[in-house]
């Protein structure tokens, strides 16, 4: 039960449907127990053995309300079958019945009208404080987990703790109260009887606490299967593709297979597990009322000390007490389930980021001077990617750096993005280290173009429009066009306004790359990043995005990790790294007239 105390904030906005549900609860459990106890007055009309009462009661205090509410009753019953006869007073006695059990069953819909808009409210805000803690955690966390089971934990994980949580509110409140009323109406019925029955009850909760002990282990297996095989799934459609051309599609199948079997068994487990609350706890309630039969009937038989209408009363409200304890026996094993859900979920909600703007951090919304990477070592587990690295970039002028795979090129797009953080050293903007800056002030600045497309299933206009939400229909047109992309958008079916499918899936691979150059384009930051932002490009798209590109770094900072000779001689500084350190730096002629590394990589022509 330790999560609800967690969890409890996202209980606090709906708290007055709680208070509501809970009073409704309170009626509802009256109302049961009463209907219950109205049974014995019409049984006793019904067989002629109401006490005959011919003078009107008078109320003589709390101690007294049993006898006078007894007293009365047989006065009505008295005065309706003397003036109208038995029929008139056991029609009344039905009234009393139904109406009874009118209100009984109006408060319970009640009741889950209000817990409705509770459990929808926390599972909303639940998934909703998920998703935010998914997007703003660094992409390191990512590295390390599958994403099918992070879908699983916030679709059905969080699915699990919303019914667990109606289970707490039943458990504490509905069911322990219907309990409660019924048992003191049966201890105002037969002290004697009610006695009995409980030397029953601390053997069946045993019983039924035995069964439930192991849930929790069992459901959190349940809940990783689920999420392995959501990863597997999510991976299979990412990599299609692959998986056909290779022809491994029987290769997955068997590993899904495998999970989901493995779901199967423990769902199996887990499941009868739960089913078995239900008939045993029903088995050992019908065992007390067998008892109480034996024990009750004598009392009516054969020591003449309870009435044939008490004792069916009696023998209702025993029943009575059957469906909440199930219903708590039931609940108690889906807080368990509940439990293990909850972990996971808290798991992500209480994920700590590594890469949380400090409590002081600036807004930065201009840049002025240069950015400078100072120094700087970093690894992203136990070996270094680089090593004492620095480059100064002044406004203005673009820095190109090359290399061959490994060395470390877009690690240093990650860091200036703030991705990650530098182990040693320090990145500055304008000399303030980008560390004391909001994440958000510091990627306002900046525009990325990666060498894997990321585009959205979503249309054209809208995946632009990720780099500014408010632009226009002609700013976009302009965008597109500065990247070399109008010549097949305006051929699309319905322009800026198409579908491109998940992932750009409808656009070729080149198409794809010019959408994502006029998203950064519209966006217009003053520092563009483009990490091999041409390398999917076929010749002539190329060498018409190159002409773009070069038109757009004219004025602005440019940090260009270079994938292809052309995409960088014009650069002011270009930068050759060899396992994260630098091997040369100059111009593209003088790195030409050094003989070295650069010019073997130019006559290789394999910039990676």
């Amino acid at each position: 039960m330790d999560y609800i105390k967690k969890l409890a904030r996202f209980i606090i906005p709906y708290k007055r449907y709680a208070i509501l549900n809970i009073i409704c609860n309170i009626f509802y459990a009256l109302f049961s127990t009463l209907a219950m106890v109205s049974l014995m007055p019409m049984i006793n009309v019904l067989f002629g053995e109401s006490e005959k009462v011919y003078q009107k009661p008078v109320y003589q205090g709390i101690n007294d309300l049993k006898d006078y509410l007894e007293s009365y009753l047989n006065y009505v019953v008295t005065t309706t079958t003397t003036a109208n006869g038995p029929q008139r007073a056991l029609l009344y006695m039905i009234i009393l019945i139904i109406s009874l059990f009118l209100l009984k069953n109006l408060f319970n819909y009640l009741a889950l009208f209000f817990i409705t808009f509770l459990r929808n409210g926390v599972l909303r805000d639940l998934r909703d404080e998920i998703y935010h803690k998914v997007v703003t955690l660094p992409i390191s966390y990512y590295s390390e987990k599958k994403k099918g089971d992070i879908i699983a934990r916030i679709s059905g994980d969080v699915n699990e703790v919303k019914n667990s949580m109606l289970s707490v509110l039943e458990l504490i409140v509905k069911e322990p109260l219907t309990i409660l009323f019924a048992i003191v109406a049966m201890f105002t019925i037969s002290t004697k009887l009610t006695i009995f029955v409980f030397i029953f009850i601390p053997v069946a909760g045993f019983i039924i606490s035995r069964i439930g002990k192991s849930l929790k282990k069992k459901s959190d297996r349940v809940q990783r299967e689920q999420g392995l095989f959501l990863s597997t799934l999510e991976e299979t459609l990412g990599g299609l593709k692959v998986i056909k051309g290779f022809n491994a599609e029987k290769r997955f199948t068997n590993k899904f297979k495998e999970s989901t079997n493995r779901f199967y068994n423990f769902s199996n487990t887990l499941m009868n597990r739960q089913n078995l609350a239900s008939p045993t706890s029903e088995f050992l309630g019908i065992a007390t009322i067998a008892a109480l039969l034996w024990y009750g009937g004598k009392m009516v038989m054969v020591d003449q000390t309870l009435s044939g209408g008490a004792f069916i009363g009696y023998m209702a409200l025993a029943y009575q007490i059957l469906t909440p304890a199930k219903a708590i026996s039931k609940a108690s094993y889906q807080v368990k389930s509940g439990n293990a859900a909850a972990e996971r979920v808290l798991e992500v909600l209480e994920t700590k980021s590594a890469l949380e703007d400090e409590s002081n951090a600036k807004e930065k919304v201009d840049f002025n001077n240069e950015l400078s990477i100072n120094n700087i070592s970093f690894k992203y587990e136990d070996t270094l990617v680089l090593k004492n690295f620095s480059v100064k970039v002044p406004k203005g002028k673009s820095v190109a750096l090359v290399g061959q795979s490994g060395s470390g090129k877009s690690t240093i797009a990650n860091l200036v993005t703030r991705f990650y953080d530098v182990n040693e050293g320090t990145i500055t903007i304008d000399g303030e280290n980008i560390r004391t800056l909001t994440k958000h002030s510091l990627r306002q600045l900046m525009g990325l173009v990666t060498q894997d497309s990321i585009l959205f299933n979503d249309t054209v206009a809208n995946n632009l429009r990720i780099g500014k939400e408010n632009a226009s229909k002609e700013e976009i047109i302009e965008a597109l066009k500065i990247a070399n992309a109008w010549e097949f958008v305006k051929d699309l079916p319905n322009g800026i306004d198409t579908n491109i499918g998940d992932s750009g899936g409808k656009l070729s691979g080149g198409q794809k790359q010019r959408l994502s150059i006029a998203r950064a384009v519209l966006k217009n930051p003053p520092i563009m990043i483009l990490d091999e932002a041409t390398s999917a490009l076929d010749t002539e798209s190329e060498r018409l995005v190159q002409d773009a590109l070069e038109k757009m770094m004219k004025n602005r900072t440019s940090i260009v990790i270079a994938h292809r000779l052309s995409t960088i001689q014009n650069a002011d500084l270009i930068v050759v790294m060899q396992k994260g350190e630098i091997a040369e730096q100059g111009s593209h002629n003088e790195l030409l007239a050094q003989n070295g590394v650069y010019k073997k990589l130019v006559e290789m022509q394999s910039f990676e």
